[in-house]
C-alpha cells in the first residue's frame, strides 16, 4: 500500500491510507477485475486498485477540473496505464462502461440514488459497491438504498487516530470518521 505523502495532493480531498486499504479489501478487486471509482478526487483509489488489477481496467470518474489534473500526474507518478480518467459529474458518464468487478463511491455529488441505480446495473453477479460516506446522511442514504431494493450489504465506521511526534511527546491525531458501505449483486 502507497503512504499518502507519496500521493500528489494540492487542494483536493484524499482518502488516508487506513481507509484505502479497508475499502481495497471489502471491493476484492482481482488482477483482472474491472472497476469504477467514482469521484476520484486525487486518485489514490484508482491507483491502487490499478495496481491490484494490472491486467484489468479502472474508470477514475471525476468532474472537477484540479482533481483531474492531479488523477493524472499521480497516474504518470505510479506508471499506472490501466486507469482511464473520465471527466464526469457521475451518474453522467456511467452509462458507458463496460460490466464491472467493483465500484467505489468516494463521492456523489448528492446524487447517489441515480449513481446507485446505474452501478448495480452494471456489475456482475458477485460484484461489489464500497461506498465512503463521510456523512452520516450520505450512510443513511446508502442503507436506505440498499434495504429499498433488497440488496445484501454491511456497513461498519472506521475512526483511524494516528500518532503525531510533538517535541519528546506523541500526540493524538485524529482523522474525520468514515462509514464503509458494501453491497454485493446477487
Amino acid at each position: 500500500m502507497i503512504e499518502d505523502k507519496e500521493f500528489i495532493r494540492g487542494e483536493v480531498p484524499m482518502t488516508k491510507q487506513e481507509v484505502r486499504i479497508l475499502t481495497l479489501a471489502k471491493a476484492q478487486i482481482n488482477s483482472d477485475s474491472m472497476v469504477a471509482d467514482i469521484g476520484a478526487g486525487t486518485g489514490s483509489i484508482s491507483i491502487e486498485a490499478a495496481q491490484l488489477a494490472p491486467k484489468g481496467k479502472v474508470f477514475a470518474i471525476e468532474r472537477k477540473s484540479d482533481a483531474i489534473e492531479l488523477i493524472q500526474r499521480n497516474v504518470e507518478k505510479f506508471s499506472v496505464d490501466n486507469v482511464r480518467i473520465i471527466r464526469a459529474e457521475a451518474p453522467d458518464g456511467l452509462e458507458n462502461l463496460p460490466e464491472l468487478d467493483a465500484a467505489i463511491i468516494g463521492g456523489s455529488g448528492g446524487r447517489l440514488e441515480k449513481i446507485l441505480d446505474i452501478l448495480y446495473t452494471k456489475l456482475k453477479i458477485g460484484g461489489r459497491i464500497v461506498i465512503n460516506a463521510i456523512t452520516i446522511q450520505t450512510a443513511a442514504a446508502s442503507l436506505a438504498y440498499f434495504r429499498a431494493h433488497e440488496i445484501k450489504y454491511d456497513a461498519f465506521q472506521v475512526q483511524i487516530t494516528r500518532l503525531k511526534k510533538i517535541r519528546a511527546h506523541d500526540m493524538n491525531q485524529v482523522l474525520n470518521p468514515v462509514w464503509i458501505v458494501t453491497a454485493e449483486k446477487t
